[in-house]
Order: C-alpha cells, then structure tokens, then sequence
C-alpha cells in the first residue's frame, strides 16, 4: 500500500487522483446504459410511443450528465494548476 499522505497538497493529490479514475469509469459506464436505452427506445420498442418518449427523456438526462461530469473534471483541473501549480 501506497504511503498515508503527508501533508495537504498530498491529500488533495490523492483524493483527485481518485476523481480523476471515477470520472472516466463513471462516463463509460453512463455510455453503455445510454446506447442501451436508445436501442431499447427506437430499436427494441419502435412502434410504442411511451417507450419511445420515455427514451427521449433519458437522453437528454444523459446528455446533461455528461455534460456536467465533464465540467466538474475540468473544474478540479482547473482548481488544481491554480492552487498547486
């Protein structure tokens, strides 16, 4: 096991080596339940309107979602050169 952290920038470096592995796990995951669900919608159940409107509302959630994870990477990133450099 990798030494406890040592002092704050440690910590920090730590918890965003963390962040930086979940996010992409996370959108990969979000990825294969978004085509899922499109070929479940339009493919699958083409000819029911309820699967096909509900299909619709799960890709604009998704699309948000990726979205906001990729602002939330890019902010910590960002947070991170400012603070440590």
């Amino acid at each position: 096991m990798n030494n406890p952290p040592s002092n704050f920038a440690d910590l920090v470096d730590v918890i965003i080596g963390l962040i930086n592995s979940l996010i992409p796990l996370l959108m990969g995951v979000l990825f294969v339940v978004l085509i899922w669900k499109i070929i479940d919608a339009w493919v699958i159940n083409a000819g029911d309107e309820s699967k096909r409107s509900e299909g619709k509302q799960f890709v604009v959630a998704a699309v948000i979602a990726f979205v906001v994870m990729l602002s939330a990477w890019g902010i910590v990133a960002i947070l991170r050169n400012f603070i440590f450099g």
